[in-house]
């Protein structure tokens, strides 16, 4: 991977990671953890991760965030109010953090496995994603069934809770 794509993926997850915090609206929030997800997944692929990389996709930006937009929407979070800011809380944060900054290049600066250039890879002898669907489907057929009617029955169990009784 290109250095570029590395730090353009990078500043993308800690923009939208920060948006997240700052964001007071919270499908925005939900919304601005699926980019930062996916700006992850395509780092774990720039490294050649790529089971890894799609299970990121699919199970964290997938399945996960929409659970969470699921349970905002199903709760019906309103838009935080704003508050004044308090600005010594918000000074010792900013303290803080560029206390920890300073201190993490220290100690980066320092090691000596942090200078070195990182050999590539080996290229891989097997395919993961063959290796894990032969384990899943043959050795795991069982427990994969189970967890599957139990995510059917715990979906039926959230919307027969979540419908609204007509008055």
């Amino acid at each position: 991977m290109s250095p570029f794509l590395f730090w353009l993926f990078a500043a993308m997850m800690l923009v939208f990671g920060a948006a997240v915090i700052i964001n007071r609206n919270p499908i925005a929030s939900a919304l601005s953890l699926v980019v930062c997800f996916l700006g992850l997944s395509a780092l774990f692929i720039s490294l050649d991760a790529f089971f890894i990389g799609i299970i990121q996709v699919l199970v964290y930006a997938g399945a996960v965030m929409v659970l969470f937009l699921f349970i905002i929407m199903l709760l019906d979070l309103r838009v935080e109010a704003r508050r004044k800011t308090n600005f010594v809380a918000f000074a010792g944060g900013i303290a803080v953090a560029l206390a920890f900054f300073v201190q993490l290049c220290f100690v980066v600066g320092k090691l000596s496995s942090a200078q070195s250039v990182i050999p590539p890879l080996a290229a891989a002898k097997t395919d993961d994603v063959h290796s894990v669907g032969v384990a899943l489907f043959t050795n795991y057929t069982l427990p994969f069934q189970i967890i599957g009617v139990l995510v059917l029955v715990a979906t039926i169990g959230v919307i027969v809770l979540s419908k609204r009784e007509l008055k």
